[in-house]
């Protein structure tokens, strides 16, 4: 754990989501596939039941705009789903589910776990039947009205990060750690791995924190395959963390890549680019809830 008496290396994340990354001219190894945008026009049908059923996806909203989500599995995945008057929304509550709530669509927060029943519409999909659990709804509204971590609709991470953190002033930052990686890849070690559940406990120990997690490259390659690298980066420890140390994910702020931005080292030398290919975890606490 490296410990930060100081905002500024945050605050320069913040800065650089404003301005534009230059262009490497190099390309990494395994470029990924561009994720695909779904376009649909007019509205779904009131009746839903006579369309062809699409895939289940399991998840957590990573991006609301108006009447879309984005879903992003444990994988990183992203798909749109349209969410439509019939589409049923339903909570569990009380012990192994029983008993279920009907929901209306404004319950759909960033962050929420969400499984989602599609049916096919046009190019795109309609979510049929959303499902959520009750207690992780409750945390979520907890966390966004009660600690002020609102923040609008939005459908980049980089525009999620500007909303729920907007003035860095307003936390103060109990420390750092960086876990790293092999040029072009989103692999976690073992090591790395252990170092996430340190953080996880070390985080837990301290009232009403939150976790803002960053992902980055280093200047190998052009700047839309980092950007995605460094998303996926920042994916894959949201994921480690959430699912194998137990952390909250309301307790998250919406994680963000930042390609090769803010560089911890020399990118022009081996080690320097080793340091720079990381994802940094950051333990953040309100100031106004700090010591509550």
């Amino acid at each position: 754990m490296n410990n930060i008496t100081k905002s500024s290396r945050i605050a320069l994340v913040l800065a650089t989501l404003a301005v534009a990354v230059p262009v490497s001219v190099s390309a990494q190894q395994d470029a990924p596939t561009a994720d695909s945008d779904i376009t649909v026009t007019g509205l779904p049908p009131a009746d839903l039941s006579g369309l062809a059923e699409g895939p289940e996806i399991k998840g957590f909203i990573s991006a609301r705009k108006a009447d879309r989500m984005q879903v992003t599995t444990a994988e990183g995945a992203r798909t749109a789903v349209t969410v439509a008057e019939a589409t049923e929304i339903k909570a569990s509550k009380g012990f192994l589910g029983i008993g279920r709530s009907k929901l209306g669509a404004d319950s759909l927060l960033n962050g929420l776990p969400v499984t989602v029943k599609t049916v096919e519409w046009g190019d795109g999909l309609v979510a049929s039947k959303i499902s959520l659990r009750n207690n992780d709804l409750k945390t979520a509204s907890m966390i966004r009205n009660g600690t002020e971590q609102g923040f609008s609709e939005q459908t980049a991470a980089t525009e999620a990060l500007r909303g729920r953190v907007g003035d860095l002033d307003q936390y103060n930052i109990k420390g750092t750690t960086n876990v790293n990686f092999d040029t072009g890849k989103a692999v976690l070690s073992a090591a790395d791995k252990a170092e996430l559940c340190n953080t996880a406990a070390q985080a837990e120990g301290l009232d009403n924190s939150l976790l803002l997690i960053v992902g980055y490259t280093d200047s190998t390659g052009d700047y839309e395959f980092n950007q995605r690298l460094s998303e996926k980066r920042a994916s894959r420890v949201v994921n480690y963390m959430q699912q194998a140390c137990g952390w909250k994910p309301y307790r998250m702020l919406t994680p963000t890549g930042m390609a090769e931005a803010d560089p911890l080292a020399d990118n022009s030398t081996r080690e320097g680019k080793a340091q720079n290919r990381r994802v940094a975890v950051n333990i953040m606490v309100s100031k106004g809830l700090d010591g509550i």
